[in-house]
């Protein structure tokens, strides 16, 4: 099995260090369990190492790695395993820095600033998975509905929809915080 192509003065390392977080951050919004996010990054940096594919930009290389992830996560989710666990009782437990990797610096002081991304942080992780993940993709990795669309194989009207019912179910829970 060939591996993937490198363009010059590219490491396989360094693709690792740039992407990596974004995998993750997407991996653990699904499914709300480090341990979980963890073993779907690590399956999707395998399969990008094994692949026989070429990316015709950064863009296409993250929207491959988004895919994988979505694709990934489905499967998992879909497993038996997965099914007959109780996932929820993970979700009540998860510290504060869980919560907000990837949204605030986990080493920096609490700040007023890391006060509300961790209530954001922590209102998103309450929604159901379908709708963490398009609004993760949407304000956290900065995508465009039409991306989301092509990275969830959803309609665009339906990436729509959910943002739309997931910015109502979050709407009660932030207002309290104070932006």
């Amino acid at each position: 099995m060939d591996a993937m192509t490198l363009k010059a003065g590219e490491s396989f390392d360094s693709i690792m260090e740039t992407y990596m977080p974004m995998v993750y951050r997407i991996a653990f919004t699904r499914l709300g369990n480090r341990a979980d996010a963890e073993d779907i990054t690590q399956d999707v940096f395998v399969r990008l190492f094994k692949a026989d594919v070429s990316f015709e930009s950064e863009e296409h290389r993250k929207a491959w790695l988004i895919r994988c992830t979505v694709n990934r996560i489905k499967s998992f989710a879909a497993s038996a395993w997965f099914r007959h666990r109780a996932s929820d009782a993970g979700l009540e437990n998860m510290c504060e820095e869980e919560l907000s990797t990837g949204v605030s610096d986990a080493t920096a002081s609490f700040t007023e600033q890391s006060d509300r991304s961790n209530a954001v942080a922590a209102a998103v992780m309450k929604l159901p998975p379908k709708y963490r993940t398009v609004i993760h993709l949407f304000y956290f990795e900065d995508m465009s509905i039409s991306d989301i669309s092509r990275a969830i194989s959803v309609k665009e009207s339906t990436v729509k929809s959910q943002l739309s019912r997931a910015r109502e179910m979050l709407r009660p829970m932030l207002e309290e915080v104070d932006f």
